[in-house]
C-alpha cells in the first residue's frame, strides 16, 4: 500500500497494540485476559503492519520466523506443566516462587502459571502471524 499516512500511523499504532498485549497477558492471572487473548491482540499489531507495509517488512521486523516463535511458546507452556513433577505435584500444579523473600516480607511471587501463559502467548502470536503472512503472501 503507498498511503503515507497508513504507514505513519501503523508503526505508531502497532507499538501500543504490543505494548497493549503484554499489559493483558501480566494481568490476566486475576483479571480477564491472559495468554491467549494477549497473543491475539500482538499479532493483530504485526498484521496491521503487514497490511500498512508489506509482509517482507513485517518480517523482518519480527525478526525470527513465526513458527519458530509457536514452537518456542509450546515448550515454554509444556516446560511450565511439566515443573510440577519436580515437586511431586500433579501435572499444570502451579508452583511459586518469592524472589527476595525474607522473614518479615513476601518478596515477588513468580509462578509457574505466568510461564504457562507466556508460552500460550508466543504459541498463539506465533502460529496467528504465521497464518496470516501465509496468506497474504498468496494474494
Amino acid at each position: 500500500m503507498n498511503s503515507i499516512i497508513l504507514i505513519a500511523g501503523t508503526r505508531y499504532l502497532s507499538a501500543l497494540l504490543i505494548l497493549f498485549s503484554i499489559y493483558a497477558l501480566l494481568r490476566g492471572h486475576n483479571e480477564p485476559g491472559g495468554g491467549f487473548i494477549g497473543g491475539l491482540i500482538g499479532s493483530t499489531g504485526f498484521i496491521l503492519y503487514a497490511i500498512a507495509c508489506g509482509t517482507d517488512q513485517a518480517r523482518r521486523a519480527l525478526r525470527a520466523r513465526p513458527e519458530t516463535v509457536a514452537m518456542i511458546g509450546l515448550a515454554i507452556a509444556l516446560g511450565a506443566g511439566l515443573s510440577a513433577a519436580l515437586f511431586g505435584d500433579v501435572f499444570f500444579t502451579g508452583q511459586w516462587l518469592f524472589l527476595g523473600a525474607t522473614e518479615t516480607e513476601k518478596g515477588l511471587p513468580v509462578s509457574t502459571v505466568l510461564a504457562f501463559d507466556v508460552g500460550v502467548y508466543m504459541a498463539v502470536f506465533g502460529s496467528i502471524l504465521g497464518l496470516v503472512f501465509a496468506m497474504e503472501e498468496e494474494i
